[in-house]
């Protein structure tokens, strides 16, 4: 062995042994490393790996990022947040648990290795701290409302006043070196603080999100954030100023500057990257501007540590000023999965080590510790139980938001790291803390889901369909979208729905977000459901514009699995009262004109879900560059049954449009009773039961129709008479390629479920039903845009189907459009090109 190695390893053995009898020391303890000794040469000269800063850092993350996955997945039964697994584990990994079995500590985290450690650690929090940054949108502090930022002033100074004066009664546990004022003010965060993005995830499991409760609670929160910075950045310059008034002042002025300075420099300068980005035609960032970004959340970390308040305020700040669009969703997509699985999880690690549950040796401390935790909790709800009566809810609303305003995480951690770290907290009062945040973020979800319950106030409406809706009133429809390319396509069939001052069109455009277990997620969507018209946070183009003074367009926000999401959408079109619900189909145009299957199948299920379970009508909309079009040229191919009438009641409101050319093609069977008459000279056949009731309702709407649009040179109206399926296919097929949509319904009942019965078992897609199916296929239709219906015909609610039109009498023969016979056709007006 070289001279040089030996005496290292000679320098090691000594720090080694050194630290296995001190490794219950604070980490905070001197300890002396060898600097070169980082990776080895190998295990075949007998050094041991374990001793080189490398290898025992490797193997440490192994452990973290394994015990605190495992420690989810048992708690996921009990629906605990994230946070308490990564807290515990870091528990157990620590001096209490694990730390106490012979070895392990000086075997897997010893003293000198702790420094690498919480470096990482330390840049892991920052990293995640400016993320959460960069998902949180700033505008959302001057839409707020006056009752969450009240309810946020009331849950955060209360319990922070509370928690400070009954702080004297352990006054003793402040060190000698630390005035009382930095002690109570470090305190009173810790006791008032909410956790913004463990409250996000806490109301996405509850299906809260959208709710009043939810909106609420998450503005209210993030002005309880934005207040915690602003308090911690003010203790942390007295906790420093060492007697010196001035110190602080100049520390306070010097924090204030950075933040003007990264607003009115730093954002402008972000923001114009971001258009050369885009004017490049670049997707997101470039790598050099990712690099810069990179460099100047460094150096803005760097600067507040140099000011005297802590690298995550300028993180968190750095992060505000991010541009919260296609740059800000670049920098997470590259980040977030990384921080947040493998870096994040060290710096609770860090926390865990240095809780020590054995330094709670005096019982009457703990108590007196547990009793101001308890207080300032109790004062908390309190506060907010009675500014929410004050402004009108209810008494169960004001106590679930008081139990989630107590909803602890990850700035508590930082805040009892730092003040453990300014010797402000001891072992015991640190330790009692951390287990006290723990119990109470693991209540809030149990007791607010057996508190509050919203499907108790969902509200039974009857307008359920738009065959339903009256001609004089608003049309309530909901549209879900998950990508920007789905807002265009929405927008342009608002505009062929021809709203107008007597029935206007009220949409809710709800973003779809999917709840993977990323924070990014989680803030985005709660973010944009702090206010029922605000948009997504991080993507400023999914705003909508309103194509039309008589369309309203309220944007929300939900966040699910796609497998459980269908919930989450039934139950905001039941809040809205909504008679149908737009969906996106799950494939997309692509480059070469077919339709290309979207990467995530859980859209396809999400769709799938809906149309059984939805509480209105649905409608799919496979576009093919509906936003494109000039023309208006719109076809209804209607066979019959309540799916059919309700398309055609959706494709009158574009009749009405006196730009859009709508034709209206009847496909009947031979076994319908008038075609019968024909082929049976002057027979009839009368349907029974149900089949002749939907007869009716057949007849019924397009005999209104007709008699509505008489002498339209813009509508048209054919009938074709049909035998069989394969008739059916070859009349779709026949169909001129002169159409720019077509609108069908998605089942068809009567006698004309037969012919299609057989055109479902070769469906690709049989959620389109047999027609809608045939025309997204790339050899049908390839150029229009198809608009497949399902009317509601009853759904979990339990609700009746509505009933069918009742009919107005026999039928005028001559009414029913002259001479019948196979493949014949009948016009009203003339197609308008």
């Amino acid at each position: 062995m070289a001279p040089s190695l030996h005496h290292a390893n000679s320098a090691l053995n000594n720090i080694h042994a050194s630290a296995s009898t001190a490794v219950n020391a604070s980490i905070d303890d001197m300890v002396c490393f060898a600097p070169n000794m980082i990776t080895t040469n190998g295990f075949w000269e007998g050094v041991n790996p374990l001793r080189y800063a490398f290898p025992i850092f490797v193997l440490q993350l192994i452990i973290v990022v394994l015990t605190t996955r495992l420690l989810v997945i048992i708690l996921r039964p009990l629906r605990q947040p994230r946070v308490i697994a990564e807290i515990i584990g870091g528990v157990l990994l620590g001096k209490s648990v694990m730390g106490q079995l012979k070895g392990f500590g000086a075997t897997f985290f010893p003293q000198q290795s702790l420094l690498v450690l919480a470096t990482v650690a330390n840049l892991g929090l920052i990293l995640f701290i400016f993320l959460v940054g960069v998902e949180m949108d700033p505008a959302i502090f001057r839409r707020m409302g006056r009752r969450a930022l009240v309810i946020a002033l009331a849950g955060m100074s209360l319990p922070f006043g509370i928690g400070s004066a009954t702080s004297f009664l352990f006054r003793h546990h402040i060190s000698d070196d630390v005035r009382e004022a930095p002690f109570l003010l470090f305190m009173g965060v810790t006791l008032s603080v909410t956790a913004f993005p463990v409250l996000a995830r806490i109301l996405a499991e509850t299906k809260l999100l959208n709710t009043e409760l939810g909106r609420t609670a998450m503005s209210a929160a993030i002005v309880n954030d934005l207040c915690a910075w602003i308090l911690l950045a003010i203790s942390l310059s007295l906790a420093d100023s060492q007697g010196s008034p001035l110190v602080s002042i100049w520390m306070i002025a010097a924090a204030a500057g950075f933040v003007l300075f990264c607003f009115y420099v730093v954002r402008p300068a972000l923001r114009w990257m971001e258009r050369r980005a885009a004017a490049k035609g670049a997707d997101g960032v470039t790598d050099f501007q990712l690099c810069a970004i990179m460099a100047g959340l460094m150096l803005a970390a760097l600067a507040t540590d140099a000011i005297g308040v802590h690298v995550v305020f300028g993180a968190f700040v750095y992060g505000l000023v991010v541009p919260s669009g296609a740059m800000g969703k670049a920098v997470v997509e590259k980040l977030e999965d990384f921080v947040t699985g493998v870096m994040l999880p060290l710096f609770f690690v860090m926390s865990g080590l240095r809780t020590n549950l054995r330094s709670m040796k005096d019982p009457v401390t703990a108590v007196l510790l547990l009793l101001v935790f308890l207080i300032a909790s109790m004062t908390k709800i309190v506060g907010t139980v009675l500014v929410s009566a004050f402004y009108g809810m209810p008494f169960r609303d004001g106590l679930a938001l008081g139990f989630l305003m107590n909803t602890r995480g990850l700035v508590e951690m930082i805040v009892l790291n730092i003040g453990s770290d300014r010797q402000v907290l001891d072992d015991e009062a640190f330790a009692m803390m951390v287990v006290s945040s723990v119990i109470m973020t693991s209540t809030v979800l149990p007791v607010v889901t057996s508190i509050y319950r919203p499907s108790r106030r969902l509200i039974g409406y009857k307008r359920r369909t738009i065959q339903r809706t009256k001609p004089d009133a608003e049309l309530r429809m909901l549209a879900c979208f998950h990508s920007p390319r789905q807002i265009s396509p929405i927008l342009s069939l608002l505009s062929l729905s021809n709203p107008t001052k007597r029935s206007p069109v009220f949409l809710y455009a709800l973003h779809l977000v999917e709840l993977t277990g990323r924070a990014s997620t989680l803030i985005a969507a709660a973010s944009a459901c702090t206010s029922p018209t605000s948009t997504h946070p991080s993507a400023p183009q999914y705003s909508f514009v309103s194509p039309s003074p008589f369309i309203s367009i309220h944007l929300l926000s939900a966040a699910s699995p796609f497998i459980t999401m269908h919930h989450d959408v039934s139950r905001i079109a039941e809040e809205k009262h909504a008679a149908l619900i737009l969906l996106p189909f799950h494939k997309h145009l692509a480059v070469d004109g077919t339709l290309e299957a979207a990467s995530n199948p859980g859209l396809r299920t999400l769709n799938i879900n809906l149309l059984s379970s939805a509480p209105c009508s649905v409608a799919l909309l496979v576009d093919r560059g509906l936003a494109s079009i000039a023309s208006r040229r719109i076809a209804i191919l209607f066979l019959g049954g309540p799916h059919d009438r309700e398309a055609l009641a959706f494709a009158w409101r574009m009749a009405d449009d006196h730009l859009a050319s709508v034709s209206l093609i009847r496909y009947l069977p031979l076994t319908d009773p008038r075609m019968l008459s024909i082929v049976t000279d002057g027979g009839s056949a009368a349907g029974g039961g149900d089949e002749a009731e939907e007869r009716r309702a057949d007849e019924e709407i397009i005999a209104t129709f007709r008699l509505k649009h008489a002498g339209n040179d813009r509508v048209v109206y054919r009938e074709m008479a049909v035998t069989s399926g394969e008739e059916v296919v070859a009349a779709v097929r026949g169909i001129e390629s002169v159409y720019d949509l077509y609108v069908v319904g998605r089942g068809h009942g009567g006698a004309a479920a037969g012919l299609t019965a057989g055109l479902t078992e070769w469906a690709d897609c049989p959620e389109l039903g047999p027609i809608g199916d045939l025309l997204a296929s790339s050899d049908v239709a390839a150029s229009a845009s198809v608009l497949v219906v399902q009317q509601y015909v009853g759904g979990p609610l339990g609700q009746a189907a509505p009933a069918s039109p009742r009919p107005l009498g026999r039928r005028n023969p001559a009414e029913s459009g002259g001479i019948w016979g196979r493949m014949s056709s009948f016009e009203i007006g003339r197609p308008g090109r």
